[in-house]
């Protein structure tokens, strides 16, 4: 009898427009990513994890042939090039303990405005509480337009497990998404962990991923009463 081979294939995102799904708690920000223009030509877009920061930001640079860098990687000498066109940097309180690449930002706003240029940054809380020790640089940040990925309503915490479940090629049975939706913690990071782990005891258990196995991994996740 021939042995089944299982292979833990890494999952594969899918960033395209038709990929996100709106509702509600992220409608703003999705009309203002695909606005013509924003004041001042800047716009700072925050959320949690898993709430579609990323996901937008390479809507957005699609859409208007930008770049996307994230803000650990700034460096000074790279910023003519970066500013010749529009830019996303993503992660911008992650640089939040090293000056240099808060400079190179910095230096970075005021040249691709300077040309003309679009700006996008992300962070997960909102821009205020950025607290980015070069001033100059925060005050700038406070000075754009901001706007707030929310909490997912059902919709979206649905769409988004839905989601989760493709990009790693899996096909629950009908009723686990809705299942999950009534029953897990509500926010992004959980939807992904949930998956992530029900993608894998499936695999080693040669299973289908049913209610019954959603209802294992929550329990499992409450830890005993």
């Amino acid at each position: 009898m021939a042995t089944q081979l299982s292979f833990d294939l890494p999952a594969k995102t899918a960033l395209g427009r038709e990929d996100f799904f709106v509702s509600p708690a992220n409608a703003l920000a999705v009309a203002m990513i695909s606005a013509t223009s924003w004041p001042g030509n800047k716009l700072v877009l925050s959320g949690p994890a898993g709430a579609g920061k990323t996901h937008l930001a390479h809507v957005w640079a699609a859409e208007t042939s930008g770049r996307i860098v994230q803000a650990e990687t700034l460096r000074y000498e790279d910023v003519p090039d970066l500013a010749s066109g529009p830019i996303a940097v993503e992660d911008v309180p992650g640089i939040a303990d090293d000056l240099e690449r808060q400079k190179a930002l910095f230096h970075l706003h005021n040249l691709v405005l300077a040309e003309g240029h679009t700006l996008l940054m992300t962070g997960r809380l909102a821009p205020n509480l950025w607290q980015l020790p070069l001033a100059d640089l925060q005050s700038r940040i406070q000075g754009a337009h901001h706007v707030a990925l929310g909490p997912p309503d059902d919709a979206l915490l649905g769409a988004v497990l839905a989601k989760l479940f493709v990009d790693r090629q899996l096909s629950p049975k009908p009723e686990v998404i809705s299942y999950l939706v009534k029953h897990m913690d509500r926010r992004f990071e959980t939807a992904a962990e949930v998956v992530e782990r029900l993608d894998r005891i499936a695999l080693a258990e040669k299973r289908e991923i049913t209610r019954a196995l959603a209802s294992r991994v929550l329990q499992d996740d409450a830890g005993p009463a």
